[in-house]
């Protein structure tokens, strides 16, 4: 059985989406109330209860600014839940598949990260995240595959391209910061590159051992905050003027990674995979959302 928990939250929604479309995967989605990832015994009692074989662990304390007066709340999250999951994951033998963020990198670098490069998170949120992933492959080394993804967004949920949806309906004009540098990740599309990951390793055409380890994904091409805003308005036909500021007009309480762009050289020569690029993607998601 493939386990995805989180269900309930913005990337777990998508998996729920497309899951008919991997018929051969046994999916089962548990929202927090079903499994708590933070309750050690809760997560016992699930997998005595059912035969696990992989979890895709899409919970997560994503509230970047709020972290920084609920430090022990991400902490809990992010960190214990990551590492209880984990644990359960190597007594039983199954595989857990865990997201982490672009945050993790956070200095003057000016080329796509590779995932063997330094680290350097700031803010609650970013090393809580950090201290996951290690907790994550220090109790199961050689089970766990740790996906990191940057501005991730989907027609549900509360995400950018909602926001300035909003935004853009309620204004006339927005200000968006231009010196924040990235990729947006349309989540359908990590969803199904992972569960196609999943599909093609039990289908014995990639072997288990070969998920293992840190990877990065994200959409194609590369953006401020201020181009992706300019796109949402052009593609989604608002008449919004989009008004370029610097990070220092507009301070937040968690610090944001200037440049994060990611490398995904790794996953795509590792498993085929054929990544669009984030403005195809955003019009995807805002056709779907117009012609609803």
């Amino acid at each position: 059985m493939l386990l995805i928990t989180g269900a309930n939250g913005q990337l777990g929604r998508c998996f729920q989406h497309l899951a008919a479309q991997f018929p051969a995967l046994d999916v089962h989605f548990a929202t927090s109330s079903e499994l708590d990832i933070t309750d050690k015994r809760s997560i016992k009692r699930f997998f005595q209860q059912y035969p696990v074989k992989w979890v895709i662990n899409c919970a997560a304390y994503t509230a970047v600014d709020k972290a920084e007066s609920e430090p022990d709340q991400a902490q809990k999250v992010n960190v214990l839940g990551v590492k209880y999951l984990a644990e359960a994951c190597a007594e039983h033998g199954a595989k857990l598949v865990h997201f982490s963020t672009d945050y993790v990198y956070h200095n003057r670098h000016n080329l796509p990260f590779k995932e063997d490069e330094q680290v350097s998170p700031k803010g609650v949120y970013a090393r809580t995240k950090l201290a996951g992933e290690r907790a994550a492959m220090h109790v199961h080394p050689g089970g766990v595959m740790i996906i990191r993804t940057s501005w991730v967004y989907a027609r549900e949920g509360h995400n950018f391209v909602n926001t300035m949806l909003r935004l853009g309906r309620e204004r006339g004009q927005v200000r968006v910061v231009c010196d924040q540098i990235g990729s947006p990740t349309y989540a359908p599309d990590l969803a199904a590159a992972v569960f196609s990951i999943i599909d093609r390793t039990e289908k014995q055409e990639i072997p288990k051992e070969n998920t293992v380890g840190i990877w990065h994904y994200s959409n194609e091409g590369v953006a401020s905050w201020y181009d992706f805003a300019c796109a949402i308005f052009e593609i989604s036909g608002i008449a919004c003027k989009v008004e370029p500021i610097e990070t220092i007009d507009f301070p937040t309480p968690a610090q944001r990674p200037p440049f994060s762009v990611l490398n995904k050289s790794k996953i795509k020569a590792a498993f085929g995979l054929a990544i669009p690029h984030w403005r195809e993607s955003l019009a995807a998601c805002l056709g779907e959302r117009i012609g609803s």
